[in-house]
């Protein structure tokens, strides 16, 4: 069983799902996020919607909670598309995950307010020992000497490190 509560962001749970080449260049503080135009976009979507809420709850410097209702203790995440769906879902469980081995229960929604949808998510035991036979094989990619080879997918074209990895 890994560390009860791993070093493990949020953005890297993401990455791990979404690519892992991304993961790794990520947790080798190799961020090409900064001048791309669609995350910038995600970013004030984030800042923008939900406008009354505390923004961007940070813990212990390893998960940022978009925000967290306490009163009826739900996470509560937005994003801009459901391009990574399940990548999005994984993160939030892996919050949940992170949230519960600090004693704290809760449960998800996944806000995509261009779209007007919501996603109710919850952490089953199964979910938490498929998170934990993830969070050993990110530390295992992490830790390899370069990245993983890049594997074209539909997905490249739109992200950060494209021109890093195909250009």
């Amino acid at each position: 069983m890994p560390d009860e509560n791993p070093k493990v962001t949020g953005t890297q749970f993401n990455y791990y799902i979404v690519c892992h080449r991304k993961l790794w260049f990520f947790s080798h503080n190799i961020h090409m996020e900064r001048d791309n135009d669609l995350v910038l976009q995600g970013n004030v979507i984030g800042q923008e919607c939900y406008n009354r809420r505390q923004k961007e709850i940070n813990i212990d410097n390893v998960i940022v909670l978009d925000n967290f209702d306490r009163k009826r203790g739900i996470v509560h995440e937005v994003k801009k598309s459901r391009a990574v769906h399940q990548a999005h879902i994984k993160q939030v469980q892996y919050y949940l995950y992170y949230l519960s081995n600090r004693g704290i229960q809760a449960e998800a929604e996944i806000e995509y307010p261009l779209l007007k949808r919501k996603e109710h998510v919850t952490l089953s035991e199964k979910d938490r020992t498929q998170l934990e036979a993830d969070l050993v094989d990110i530390q295992r990619i992490i830790s390899l000497p370069r990245p993983p080879d890049a594997d074209r997918k539909k997905i490249c074209y739109k992200c950060s490190y494209y021109e890093l990895c195909f250009i």
